[in-house]
């Protein structure tokens, strides 16, 4: 009997240094980056900036792919993560703060923050005002100016429905210009990028968006950015651009990005994946990456993250109740 114990015993203790070891070599296989909008918004590039610098800095093998869940700015590809996908360790997928506030609102559903696991946050966006170039609005004053005129006249485009982070800071700049933010005409889009389109269209006076999304079409001389939403002025390519708070409207809003991870994926696998990005993070390379897609210095990873985003979410939901947005 004795024998047979020990025999066991040993069989056990190998398997768990199989199985042990089996998780310590995980690597991401066919490795994706889901994007929860349409191409060309904040989610893509948030993609397009993990894949490029995972893989020149060969932290993967095999090139990243991005594919897109547009639905409800992430609530679709929220939920298709946490019911359909939820064991599937090869696939990160965006957020940002947008998301973090969907979620305080409950706009993903009966899911709440606890639902996936978080694993990043690689930098930080802010959020900007827009017009087109031949716009005959030339500062934010004078955007609020006609707003407060005659409300009818100017059309808002942002992605996102009313509530959504792109309709707060617009409907936060409004109400300190005297409008009220229920009167404010507005249409929602599936991402910045189809509002950006809807702008240079023509469908819409105004976007409400992130200062990241409007850098190309800025170069391009499509549009006009007439403030973003930071502290102090931005530096590069928006150093000319006025903040709300220089014109009169103390508004500042912040667009963390970031990833998190289906919700069955293992803690060894979770390890694997904090691993990869505190590496690319960590790479002095990886802030000119950041840069050129415009967005600035911010970075938690693993508990850090989960802990700063689960925090967050508790902070929108106490903003959307002052907004009359919940009860």
């Amino acid at each position: 009997m004795e024998r047979i114990l020990r025999s066991l015993a040993t069989a056990l203790l190998a398997a768990a240094v199989v199985q042990s070891s089996f998780a310590a070599e995980f690597k991401p296989a066919k490795p994706e980056c889901v994007a929860g909008a349409k191409p060309g918004g904040g989610f893509d590039l948030t993609c397009r900036l993990a894949a490029q610098a995972l893989h020149d800095f060969k932290l993967i093998t095999e090139p990243m792919r991005v594919t897109y869940l547009p639905g409800g700015i992430g609530a679709v590809a929220y939920n298709t993560m946490i019911t359909q996908r939820a064991e599937d360790a090869n696939a990160i997928v965006a957020f940002s703060a947008g998301s973090s506030l969907n979620i305080a609102q409950g706009k993903f559903g009966k899911y709440d923050e606890n639902a996936v696991r978080w694993l990043a946050v690689i930098g930080t966006d802010f959020g900007a005002i827009m017009v087109r170039k031949d716009s005959p609005y030339q500062s934010l004053k004078e955007l609020m100016t006609a707003l407060k005129a005659d409300a009818s006249k100017v059309v808002f485009g942002a992605g996102g429905t009313i509530g959504s982070q792109d309709w707060m800071k617009a409907a936060m700049i409004a109400k300190q210009a005297g409008v009220d933010p229920k009167g404010m005409r507005y249409v929602a889009f599936e991402g910045g990028g189809a509002a950006i389109t809807a702008l240079l269209g023509g469908h819409v006076q105004a976007v409400s968006g992130d200062a990241s999304e409007s850098i190309g079409q800025m170069e391009g001389g499509a549009i006009r950015v007439l403030a973003v939403l930071s502290e102090r002025r931005l530096p590069g390519k928006l150093a000319a651009v006025p903040t709300a708070r220089e014109q009169g409207y103390d508004v500042v809003w912040p667009t963390y990005r970031g990833f998190y991870l289906a919700p069955k994926v293992t803690d060894e696998q979770y390890k694997v994946w904090v691993s990869l990005f505190d590496r690319m993070l960590a790479n002095p390379a990886y802030a000119k990456l950041r840069e050129e897609r415009g967005l600035f210095e911010f970075a938690k990873t693993g508990k850090d993250a989960d802990a700063f985003v689960k925090k967050s979410v508790a902070g929108y939901r106490d903003l959307a109740r002052e907004a009359g947005l919940l009860k």
